[in-house]
């Protein structure tokens, strides 16, 4: 076991249910390359359990997840860009494919890569401090982690594309009314409301039955490998491009950023 999952993925079992809760809290739980390679083995760990029945996915401190690392992203070309992109689909496919259930709870920001976690989850539960966004192409980067597949099967082709274009900020409420959000609770009781939800899963669903619906799921209305595959030779390019070298300056600087459409 990895000495970094005790302190970048926190795993507390009761019963049938583990919960693993990212733990960055300083950076607002983006996703570093350590980070997820701490949730991909954590999250394949809890999948093989034989104990485990439903897992919950959540963040320590006051968000879920920021999204990506952006600090961590200098340097990149489409060799290595794409070569990044290897331990999010793992985490996206074990999340989409996996045989137990996952139940997101989500308190504060899900934006980003974030948003695209809790996309990929069975059942999200968003507490009302809950905030959303897909906010990739204010970087100049293609939606990653699989959200082209996950998202327009849980909001509708259309919304998917509001949300994924317009990069706007919303609420639970909003979330829950798209289709996003499939429970909203009050501030800070997500995780506790999650909980009891997985708990009655494991209680009362057979686990083989899950799993293969999970499987047959997966498979509506094509393959994730088919969008993973153009997801990764969009941003391979895209993280070679000058749009992503401003969007990331402006983003490390605080301002506006300025692109040029190459």
């Amino acid at each position: 076991m990895s000495d970094i999952e005790p302190e970048l993925v926190l795993r507390t079992d009761d019963g049938p249910v583990t919960t693993l809760s990212l733990n960055a809290v300083a950076r607002r739980n983006a996703l570093s390359l350590e980070l997820r390679a701490a949730l991909e083995r954590t999250l394949r760990g809890a999948m093989a359990d034989p104990d485990c029945r439903a897992i919950v996915l959540t963040g320590e401190g006051d968000h879920f997840c920021a999204g990506g690392d952006i600090v961590a992203m200098a340097g990149l070309d489409a060799i290595s860009g794409r070569n990044r992109l290897t331990s999010a689909h793992d985490i996206v496919r074990l999340l989409v494919e996996g045989e137990k259930p996952v139940v997101a709870a989500i308190e504060g920001y899900a934006v980003g890569a974030g948003l695209s976690l809790a996309a990929a989850c069975d059942i999200v539960v968003a507490g009302r401090s809950a905030r959303f966004a897909c906010s990739f192409n204010r970087l100049g980067l293609v939606p990653d982690f699989g959200i082209a597949f996950t998202l327009p099967m849980r909001v509708g082709m259309g919304r998917a594309r509001r949300i994924m274009l317009a990069a706007d900020t919303f609420d639970a409420e909003a979330a829950e009314r798209w289709g996003l959000v499939d429970q909203v609770a009050e501030a800070g009781e997500a995780r506790r409301v999650a909980v009891a939800l997985a708990s009655r899963i494991a209680a009362d669903a057979a686990p083989l039955s899950n799993a293969y619906a999970k499987r047959l799921l997966a498979r509506m209305p094509g393959t994730l490998d088919d969008v993973l595959r153009a997801e990764a030779d969009a941003q391979s390019i895209l993280y070679a491009s000058r749009d992503f070298a401003e969007g990331r300056a402006a983003f490390l600087g605080k301002r506006k950023p300025s692109f040029e459409g190459r």
